[in-house]
């Protein structure tokens, strides 16, 4: 199998792969040591962008931890960035816009939470000014725009991240460690699938560069990449279920991004997964899937599969089903404190304490590819093949 994976140098997927963590690793840890090594002993200072429902989520997080300081809050609703600022208690500089922002309170790293369009450019003007980065998904509207993110914060010694989070949780940890002990045998393939009768509060969810894709199946995505490894090629069909909807900041509107979506992924060793995700799925738990007790990931192999209880952003357990285990058995069921919005302080701790978070830009880039690729794959009825790699295994 190895054999047809060889490049025209020689070097091996695998090798390639490897080759790329190391060097990942090595900038990661020389641009974290640059900023420990200049502020001994101080917080690292964050800016948020985007106080809407998002926020609600982010701000304890980054509140919470001792390495950290809120200093700054920006929405261009004003009185939103005004009413978090009130609600958290963050005591934080308030502004419109992100050049006030920039211009203001001096901060380390941005924290971006606005309606997803806008990832891409907040970004590239945070980087430009010289800010860490810490994205809510997609970091970027196309691949290529992402990739030259990554390159603008390469340049200029900065960290750049994207969410989800999904790697940092014990049940991932768990089912990759199954994995690669080999306690399923030979895996042979993988189902995935996140969705909900869709957001009600928002248009951009359903408007050019949102969509099913980028919101739900994000998460999956990088779940069972995370797993299996890189996707080589995609396979796709997506479509739109209900072409309006009503929501409540534009009223009735048409839908012009997917709102259904199914992904084939291919992987090494003739592994193929597949990932539904929608907003037209039933889901009594809708949002607050605490207490969802339905499987939504499943690896199978020759001796052996599991099964991920909850979502994969709402990690309830895992079931460990091989011939060795009769009946299936529960495992796993400590969260560990693990919680899907806690992207943003953990990779800022990582700064402060030159630690090297699982969170990796390369696998958030790599999960945007695929995104486009199954927009293109259902507009050109083909396989489309994938370029982008990212360090593995996860853990």
């Amino acid at each position: 199998m190895e054999n047809q994976n060889q490049s025209n140098s020689g070097i091996s997927r695998k090798q390639f792969i490897h080759n790329s963590a190391l060097a990942g690793a090595t900038l990661l840890l020389s641009s974290l040591e640059s900023w420990a090594l200049t502020n001994t002993g101080k917080k690292l200072k964050v800016g948020l962008i985007g106080c809407g429902s998002v926020s609600n989520r982010y701000l304890p997080q980054l509140l919470s931890s001792k390495f950290i300081e809120v200093v700054s809050l920006c929405d261009i609703k004003y009185e939103r960035a005004l009413a978090q600022n009130k609600l958290y208690n963050v005591n934080a500089a308030t502004y419109p816009h992100i050049e006030k922002m920039l211009a203001g309170v001096p901060f380390d790293m941005i924290v971006t939470t606005t309606d997803m369009q806008e990832h891409g450019q907040l970004n590239k003007i945070a980087l430009m000014a010289g800010k860490h980065v810490w994205s809510e998904k997609p970091l970027a509207n196309t691949y290529a725009e992402g990739k030259a993110l990554l390159e603008l914060a390469k340049s200029k010694k900065l960290r750049l991240w994207g969410a989800p989070a999904v790697v940092d949780s014990p049940q991932f940890a768990y089912m990759s460690k199954a994995i690669r002990e080999g306690k399923l045998g030979l895996i042979s393939s993988a189902h995935a699938q996140y969705g909900h009768t869709g957001p009600t509060w928002s248009a951009f969810f359903y408007e050019n560069g949102g969509g099913s894709m980028p919101d739900l199946g994000v998460y999956n995505m990088s779940t069972l990449t995370g797993l299996l490894g890189p996707a080589k090629s995609v396979m796709a069909m997506t479509s739109i279920v209900k072409p309006f909807r009503t929501v409540d900041d534009k009223g009735k509107i048409k839908v012009e991004a997917e709102d259904n979506a199914h992904l084939l992924l291919e992987h090494d060793n003739n592994v193929i997964s597949h990932v539904m995700c929608g907003f037209n799925f039933f889901d009594q738990h809708g949002h607050e899937a605490g207490n969802q007790t339905l499987h939504s990931i499943q690896i199978y192999g020759d001796k052996g599969n599991l099964r991920l209880i909850g979502y994969d952003w709402e990690t309830n357990g895992v079931v460990m089903d091989t011939l060795e285990i009769q009946p299936p058995r529960l495992e796993c069921t400590d969260k560990g404190g693990y919680e899907w919005q806690e992207g943003a302080r953990v990779v800022g701790e990582s700064i402060v304490n030159v630690t090297e978070p699982l969170i990796n830009v390369e696998h958030a880039l790599h999960v945007l590819e695929i995104i486009e690729a199954a927009r293109k794959s259902q507009l050109e009825g083909e396989r489309i093949w994938l370029e982008s790699k990212f360090p593995f295994p996860v853990v």
